[in-house]
């Protein structure tokens, strides 16, 4: 009988432990999920801000019309060269029908570019670096976006080029578009290299 009771006790034990171990089992489960769902929240939310900044972004058009997306996704374009000025630092860059139109050889084959081109010069305040071990100048803070995209359509008398101008402003973390980037606003300039289809910048060998 004593022997009975023992056995009963010991089972009854044997329960209580494995039931406590399920019990934090659920609850570990209940921590890993709930941790899981709050970084993902977190992911969702700077997913939907970023998108909220790149599309207050592409909602402006510069005076003329010409839409900031119609550039969408230029930030990871190819680039085709840079330049430099005594302050500012840019770096070109293309869509893909206009490097591909570049890598065939165009404009040095008397080719122009194909309708629907796009080329934007990113433009920089540079900086002396204070990390390299010699001179060099890196960009600082992000000023402009000068744009141009191919439509002779709608672009009839500049060459079927349409130009536009966005500004950056660091402090607010926004662009506006440039008052004076008419649709003709680079046509001055860029006149001077009508033989290579307006375009003064080569595709640079890599």
């Amino acid at each position: 009988m004593f022997e009975l009771v023992t056995k009963s006790v010991a089972q009854e034990r044997q329960e209580q432990k494995i039931e406590a171990r399920n019990a934090l089992q659920r609850i570990a489960g209940f921590t890993i999920l709930a941790t899981a769902m709050a970084v993902l929240a977190v992911l969702v939310a700077a997913a939907l801000f970023a998108q909220d900044q790149d599309n207050d972004k592409y909602s402006l058009k510069s005076p003329s019309g010409i839409a900031f997306s119609d550039f969408r996704g230029y930030e990871d374009w190819s680039v085709v060269s840079s330049a430099r000025t005594d302050d500012i630092l840019k770096v070109i860059v293309a869509n893909p029908a206009m490097i591909k139109a570049y890598k065939a050889g165009v404009p040095g084959n008397s080719q122009p570019f194909p309708e629907g081109s796009m080329i934007a010069k990113l433009q920089w305040k540079q900086k002396k670096s204070t990390e390299a071990p010699f001179v060099v100048y890196v960009p600082d803070v992000l000023t402009q976006d000068f744009v141009m995209e191919k439509d002779s359509k709608r672009f009839p008398k500049t060459g079927g080029w349409g130009y536009a101008v966005f500004n950056y402003d660091a402090a607010s973390d926004k662009f506006t578009p440039d008052a004076k980037s008419l649709s003709d606003c680079g046509q001055t300039c860029h006149v001077a290299v009508k033989a290579k289809d307006y375009i003064f910048h080569p595709y640079q060998k890599r």
